[in-house]
C-alpha cells in the first residue's frame, strides 16, 4: 500500500515559519479587473518585498528552526545538518540551487548535501519525506527540509487573488530530541494535468474547476483514507490536521469528508490571511500547530501537488516547545502593511519599462 515508516524513529528538533509583511487584499483585485464582481476565493495574500524572493525566506524560517533546535538541544549546531533541501516552485534560478546559498547562510556548509526539490505545492513535503528517510537509515543525524514559495500568478487570473508568499523549514533528527514524532507517512500520485508552467513561462496555467475534483479532492483524500487504513486510525484519532490550502474552501471540505471538525483544523488554516503559499502552505499550518501543540497531541498532515499527488503524515507531539523569543507564525500573520496593487505590481515586477 506504500506505508513509509523510517527503521530508526525520527521527529521535528526545530522548525520555524516566515511570512512577509506586506498584504494585498483580493478586493484591490476584483475591482481593477471586474470591476468589484468578482468573488474573492482569500481575504488577502502576503507580498514579498523588494528585497525578498525564495532564498531570502527560506534563511529566515531556518534561522528559526535553527534557533528552537538549539533550544531543544543546546549541543546541535549547523554544522551538524547533513543535508539542507528546499522545495519550491519559484526558485530564483533557472540554473544554481537555493539549497547551497541557504546552506552557507546558515553556516552548514561546506560537508553537507545540499538540493533543491520541485513537486509544485507538495515539494516542501517531499524535502520532509526525504529527511525522514536520510536520518531514519542513519545516514546522517539531522537534515533540514523547507517548503517556501514567492508565488506567481497572472494579472487578472483567478491565481492572483491567492498566489501569496512564505513557508516554513523544518529540522529533522532524532526522536529522543524531538518535539513530535512521525508515526508514519503514505503518498498517492497520479498523472492529472491540473495545473503546469512550461519553460520560458512566467506565469503557470491550471485546469480551472478540474484541480478541485479529480485533482485536489481525489488525491488528498485518497492518502489520507490510505493512511488511515494503514495505521487502523479515523479523524478522531487526531487533534489537529492540517490540509494543503489553496483557497479558503478546499481544506475545509476535504477535511469534513474524512470526518475533521472545523475545530481540529484550527489553527493550521492560515489561506484566508496569508493566500496560498504554495509549497509552503502545509507545512506553514503545521508550524501554527506546533506553536500550541502540547505532549500527547497528534496531527495529521496532507499536502496536495498538481500533477498530481499528496503526502500524508501521522505525527505525535512529545513535548511542548519552551517560549524562546523566536516570532510563532501568527506573530508573521498579525504583522502585516497592506499595500495598493500599484505597490503590490512594483514588489512584484509584473509590469516593466524597457
Amino acid at each position: 500500500m506504500g506505508f513509509m515508516k523510517p527503521v530508526k524513529p525520527v521527529g521535528i528538533v526545530g522548525y520555524g515559519s516566515y511570512v512577509p509583511r506586506y498584504r494585498l487584499v483580493s478586493q484591490e483585485v476584483s475591482e481593477l479587473w471586474t470591476e468589484g464582481n468578482a468573488t474573492s476565493p482569500v481575504r488577502e495574500k502576503a507580498v514579498p518585498g523588494l528585497d525578498e524572493d525564495v532564498v531570502t525566506m527560506c534563511i529566515e524560517a531556518a534561522r528559526n528552526a535553527l534557533a528552537r533546535a538549539h533550544t531543544i538541544s543546546p549541543d546541535f549546531a549547523p554544522t551538524k545538518l547533513g543535508a539542507v533541501w528546499v522545495g519550491s516552485e519559484s526558485h530564483p534560478y533557472a540554473v544554481k540551487p537555493t539549497s547551497t546559498i541557504v546552506a552557507e547562510a546558515i553556516g552548514a556548509t561546506p560537508y553537507t548535501l545540499a538540493a533543491d526539490w520541485q513537486f509544485a505545492c507538495k515539494a516542501g513535503t517531499e524535502a520532509i519525506q526525504a529527511a525522514i528517510g536520510f536520518v531514519g537509515s542513519g545516514m546522517t543525524e539531522y537534515a533540514l527540509a523547507i517548503g517556501m514559495d514567492a508565488a506567481q500568478g497572472r494579472p487578472g487570473d483567478a491565481l492572483e487573488y491567492t498566489a501569496g508568499a512564505g513557508g516554513a523549514a523544518f529540522i529533522i533528527g532524532p526522536a529522543e530530541h524531538a518535539l513530535a514524532e512521525f508515526e508514519g507517512s503514505l503518498s498517492y500520485v497520479t498523472d492529472t494535468p491540473d495545473f503546469w508552467r512550461r519553460q520560458y513561462e512566467k506565469f503557470p496555467e491550471h485546469a480551472g474547476r478540474f484541480t478541485g475534483e479529480p485533482a485536489y479532492f481525489h488525491h488528498t483524500s485518497s492518502s489520507v483514507t490510505a493512511l488511515f487504513r494503514e495505521m487502523n486510525m479515523t479523524a478522531k484519532d487526531f487533534r489537529w490536521v492540517v490540509f494543503h490550502q489553496p483557497n479558503a474552501k478546499f481544506p475545509v471540505k476535504v477535511g469534513e469528508d474524512l470526518g475533521f471538525t472545523r475545530e481540529q483544523m484550527q489553527p493550521g488554516l492560515l489561506d484566508n490571511d496569508i493566500g496560498n503559499t504554495y509549497a509552503g502552505s502545509s507545512v506553514i499550518g503545521l508550524t501554527a500547530i506546533l506553536d500550541v501543540a502540547q505532549p500527547g497531541d497528534r496531527i495529521l498532515m496532507a499536502s496536495f501537488g498538481s500533477g498530481a499527488g499528496s503526502d500524508a503524515f501521522a505525527l505525535r507531539v512529545t513535548k511542548a516547545m519552551p517560549k524562546n523569543g523566536v516570532w510563532t507564525t501568527q506573530d508573521y500573520v498579525q504583522r502585516r502593511k497592506q499595500v495598493s496593487y500599484a505597490e503590490y505590481t512594483r514588489l512584484k515586477g509584473n509590469y516593466k519599462l524597457n
